[in-house]
């Protein structure tokens, strides 16, 4: 791929990449909503999910159940493609998430898109040597905490951002950051002028941003669907490199 780097493009990932919520999708799916509605408001989220796994492997749900259920999680076909070129085009590609690493590298994988990111923020989520999968905050509870008001104490995406911008050579690369919900505002918050956020139009990024515009200083542009994510965010690409080989998403190499 060789040269410098077209753009940096952070993906959230439940109803941005695919087209649901991981964690929904499992409980609903393997029959847990009961339980998960009986707890949803005791604990935190991640150590609600946490406990969901417990569960099911307490009824034998094994590890690989889990995962053919992960991959039938509903993805739009543009939004492979658009990865894909995305990543073609010389983008770095991440990935900032309050779902956790197994769900998401197992979507990622079947799909043939996980070598397209560069780094993947997000809850760990790891199988003990009893095949339980195990869910464990990004933000260790054991280190002090964010202290960052809009976000739930686990995961802060605005820290995550300065953080990329901080690892970054210079201050000269463009950000693209796309997302849907409300802990996705605080990394738009984060965004500088020549920066670009994509929110899904209607869902709750897309609302904070439109209740007061003036105190987000990238340019705004909402998509609803996979075919307009994938014409956005070409086009956006284009935009800050437009040596970056732009051309149409389906001529190029999947």
């Amino acid at each position: 791929m060789g040269g410098s780097v077209a753009a940096t493009v952070v993906f959230d990932f439940d109803r941005t990449i695919i087209d649901d919520d991981s964690d929904r999708w499992i409980v609903t799916e393997l029959g847990l909503t009961h339980l998960f509605n009986q707890l949803r408001h005791t604990m935190p989220w991640t150590s609600l999910m946490d406990r969901i796994m417990e569960e099911l492997h307490s009824h034998g749900i094994t590890i690989d159940h889990i995962a053919e259920c992960l991959i039938r999680t509903p993805l739009h076909p543009n939004i492979v493609s658009a990865i894909k070129s995305a990543h073609a085009l010389g983008c770095d590609l991440r990935i900032i998430s309050d779902a956790n690493e197994f769900f998401i590298r197992t979507i990622l994988e079947h799909h043939g898109l996980l070598g397209c990111f560069s780094q993947i923020y997000t809850n760990r989520g790891f199988v003990d040597d009893e095949g339980r999968l195990h869910v464990t905050p990004f933000h260790d509870s054991t280190l002090s905490p964010h202290a960052c008001s809009l976000c739930p104490p686990n995961m802060c995406k605005g820290l995550v951002i300065d953080q990329i911008r901080g690892s970054l050579p210079g201050n000269e690369r463009k950000f693209i950051y796309l997302g849907d919900g409300s802990g996705d505002y605080c990394p738009t918050l984060k965004l500088k002028e020549g920066d670009f956020v994509m929110p899904r139009k209607n869902y709750p990024l897309w609302n904070r941003i439109h209740s007061d515009p003036k105190l987000v200083a990238a340019e705004v542009h909402d998509w609803s669907n996979g075919e307009e994510l994938e014409s956005i965010l070409l086009k956006l690409i284009n935009k800050i490199a437009p040596t970056s080989g732009y051309v149409d998403s389906h001529t190029l190499p999947l």
